[in-house]
């Protein structure tokens, strides 16, 4: 590993083979400066980054690329996007889109690592599969990146050239619960048992499934992010301390990141260990809780596209759909209002006409009630998502579209 400066960096940059593929740390930990450094220099390249935020270099020659799109990308003309369940990403850059350097934000070195912090997920992979083909390497190195442990460790040894920086990381702080969303971590909260396994992500619904655990004792955390949510239960001594909090990435407030820097607790693992199914099947009780933007009487949810237009992807929630329907006492949520208030539509409809990103799951949820699906008979699911989950408006709507359909 060699220290750089910029300018010592951009000279190596400039010699990187002709329109290099980039992949760079995503989510909320940028590494803005070295990017921007590339950027400078290299004329053409795709860069690949995870649910990418903005600001992002945005130019000719620049050409974006993932299998989850983040607001950094979304809807970009130059946007390159590749369907893919986030467990398998890693496949990915082993036998079809292999990177030629990967730029990583990482903490400071302690003895001979650094940390990836707050972003794991498909980095490993990436790092790995650079170094197969003779790729390159390049750390920004910022003092105010927590130190974490697990899969996020690398060595200096992998490692071509760093840069120090010192820079705040982006924070979130939790906003006040809106009444609809209150409503909906309630019901799926009064369904959460004591020694049960979460999987919740970052927003207004999982913020409120973690604030109505107020009694349960005993809970676990296996998941693919989390936020300030899992710090309030360690306060409220929620969780079982025998277990390690298992995450890829995490997001949420200075305090939180304070909490997870050097706290052997927080095991932060590879996305291919975090989303495997099997692993997660093997969680005690695993409850897992996604969003959707639609749900259709055939209990077919539709989380990642708008008016035929890709907006995220399929992410975890397949993976954690799967797994959780396969552990022991486990339960998978598709949790969604029941009414969009932009469009002014109903998210319930008799047969959605995107893509499905994901079927089968254990229940729906909406601030109307809790609709069962799995295990209960085609008639039976259909009746219960519309007499329990739609919003009541619509629901003589859907009793004739099911009617027409023959479902009832």
């Amino acid at each position: 590993m060699r220290v750089v400066t910029i300018e010592q960096l951009q000279r190596v940059l400039g010699s990187l083979p002709e329109t290099p593929r980039v992949v760079a740390s995503g989510n909320f930990a940028t590494p803005q400066v070295v990017l921007h450094a590339l950027d400078s220099v290299v004329p053409e390249y795709r860069l690949h980054m995870l649910n990418a935020q903005k600001p992002l270099p945005d130019r000719e020659g620049v050409t974006y690329e993932t299998a989850f799109v983040g607001p950094g990308m979304r809807h970009h003309p130059r946007l390159s996007y590749i369907p893919c369940r986030l467990s398998l990403v890693p496949v990915l850059f082993r036998d079809h889109f292999r990177p030629d350097i990967v730029l990583l934000h990482t903490s400071t070195p302690r003895h001979d690592t650094v940390s990836l912090g707050t972003e794991v997920n498909i980095l490993p992979a990436a790092i790995e599969s650079v170094r197969e083909r003779g790729g390159l390497v390049v750390v920004q190195a910022n003092r105010q990146m927590p130190y974490t442990y697990g899969d996020a460790v690398v060595y200096e040894h992998e490692i071509d050239y760093l840069v120090e920086v010192d820079e705040p990381l982006p924070t979130h702080e939790p906003g006040p619960l809106d009444d609809v969303s209150r409503q909906i971590g309630e019901l799926i909260g009064a369904r959460v048992q004591d020694e049960s396994t979460l999987q919740l992500g970052i927003g207004a619904v999982p913020d409120a499934v973690l604030a109505s655990l107020t009694q349960q004792r005993g809970l676990r955390v296996w998941t693919e992010m989390f936020s300030d949510g899992v710090l309030e239960l360690h306060c409220r001594d929620a969780l079982d301390r025998d277990v390690p909090i298992t995450a890829s990435f995490v997001f949420g407030s200075q305090e939180l990141y304070d909490w997870i820097n050097r706290n052997k607790w927080v095991r932060m693992l590879r996305t291919e260990r975090t989303n495997d199914p099997a692993q997660i099947a093997r969680q005690s009780r695993m409850t897992s809780v996604n969003a959707a933007l639609q749900v259709d009487l055939f209990d077919q949810a539709n989380a990642s596209r708008v008016n035929g237009r890709i907006y995220s992807g399929f992410g975890g929630s397949t993976d954690f759909i799967v797994g959780a329907l396969h552990s022991r006492g486990g339960q998978s949520f598709i949790a969604l209002p029941s009414w969009h208030k932009k469009a002014d539509v109903s998210t319930i409809v008799p047969r959605i006409s995107e893509p499905v990103t994901s079927f089968e799951h254990s229940a729906v949820a909406t601030e109307n009630g809790i609709a069962t699906m799995f295990g209960r008979p085609q008639r039976d699911r259909v009746a219960n998502i519309i007499d329990r989950a739609a919003h009541p408006d619509v629901r003589d709507e859907l009793r004739a579209a099911a009617s027409e359909m023959g479902l009832i």
